[in-house]
């Protein structure tokens, strides 16, 4: 299992903006906790992961696990998928960047998406 740091195991905070986004030094350190497929974009705005399943009924309950984690933490992805594959982008809208909340759920799908 991926070194979580614990991560996995704590809440988002509402983010409503008026906080920096973080720096890319801050996004590295953050992620190094999440499973090694988690992406870090050029601009330092998104994380990002892709994940194959087996079959669309298995893809189907990754996506519904992702949609149970954004309605607990109140923190949502954006996902795209085809029958087999989906790819999950972490992006916080109210700072234009990337916050903690973007890796606690990142955290959250590792833990329980052991691929």
């Amino acid at each position: 299992m991926e070194n979580h740091d614990n991560l996995s195991k704590r809440k988002c905070v509402p983010c409503e903006g008026g906080i920096e986004p973080l720096t890319r030094e801050q996004s590295l350190n953050f992620l190094k906790k999440l499973n090694k497929d988690w992406i870090l974009s050029k601009d330092n705005k998104i994380i990002s992961r892709e994940f194959k399943t087996n079959n669309h009924y298995e893809l189907m309950s990754l996506i519904n696990m992702v949609a149970w984690i954004s309605n607990t933490e109140d923190h949502h992805p954006e996902i795209t998928f085809t029958y087999n594959q989906a790819e999950i982008k972490y992006y916080t809208y109210a700072i234009d960047g990337l916050s903690e909340n973007d890796f606690i759920c990142a955290s959250k799908i590792d833990y329980f998406f052991k691929n």
